[in-house]
């Protein structure tokens, strides 16, 4: 352990600005998808990579305790934009 007010170590600051970046990507996406929408082609790159290449069709299925049900990946993604819960998932 590292006594407290010494700066990181290299991994430390790894790890440390690793989990800094994965959440303002998130909030990256979800501006790029409140301007431009789900339908736009950077926006649906997202949406394919999340999903190992292709978009959920139809409803969707959530584990949460309130939002169980979704009509569709858009729906759902907005609502993890909203509610700020980006790493959810269906």
């Amino acid at each position: 352990a590292q006594r407290p007010g010494t700066p990181l170590s290299n991994q430390e600051y790894r790890q440390f600005f690793r989990s800094l970046w994965a959440a303002r990507r998130a909030r990256t996406a979800c501006l790029l998808r409140g301007l431009y929408g789900c339908q736009n082609p950077l926006v649906r790159r997202l949406d394919e990579y999340e999903n190992h290449g292709v978009i959920p069709e139809g409803p969707i299925c959530s584990e949460l305790p309130r939002t169980r049900f979704f009509p569709d990946f858009c729906t759902f993604s907005f609502y993890r934009c909203t509610s700020k819960r980006y790493f959810i998932k269906v």
